[in-house]
């Protein structure tokens, strides 16, 4: 436990101290917003309401998955209660708005990948690959930003892409 938290801690000090450079500020500022509650229940929301007949249930999938992964989200940071890097470390970069919640798991990176994982049944594997590089693009601006740790950000990956492919699993069962 001891090693993959000091890989952890290095791994979080080289994303947030190292690189560094303007043009990722404000890449990663907008990207980092895009894994929140409001973008990807708006994304979902609207999926279902104006997308092609074909991509609706997709959208109510993304809701089911947000809605899922965020329950188990939510309990396992009132259980684990992690600080995030900005209370725990110094010399932490940290965006403009530092969250006052736990940090394990990330909810923004476990919400992008929940609505990004219906869509990969769907998708040309272009599209694909794009999807899951603009997800992984949402975790790394966690980290870079300081709000949370790479584990952190696995952990929600993961939580994030298990809710979906099991509510996708369940919907098209039926």
């Amino acid at each position: 436990m001891q090693w993959l938290r000091r890989v952890d801690y290095s791994l979080f000090t080289w994303c947030n101290q190292r690189v560094n450079h303007i043009a990722l500020d404000w890449l990663l500022g907008l990207i980092t917003h895009m894994g929140g509650a409001t973008f990807t229940i708006l994304c979902s929301v609207v999926i279902v309401w104006l997308a092609p007949h074909t991509w609706g249930p997709v959208g109510l999938q993304c809701l089911a998955a947000l809605t899922f992964s965020h329950v188990i989200a939510f309990l396992i940071k009132k259980k684990m209660r992690r600080k995030r890097p900005f209370h725990a470390l110094q010399q932490v970069k940290v965006g403009r708005f530092p969250l006052k919640d736990y940090s394990f798991p990330s909810g923004h990176t476990t919400a992008i990948f929940a609505i990004v994982t219906p869509f990969l049944f769907l998708a040309s594997q272009g599209v694909a690959l794009f999807l899951i590089v603009f997800a992984g693009m949402v975790a790394f601006s966690r980290v870079y930003w300081g709000y949370h740790y790479p584990t952190d950000c696995v952990a929600g990956a993961t939580i994030g892409m298990g809710s979906a492919l099991l509510i996708v699993y369940m919907t098209n069962s039926f």
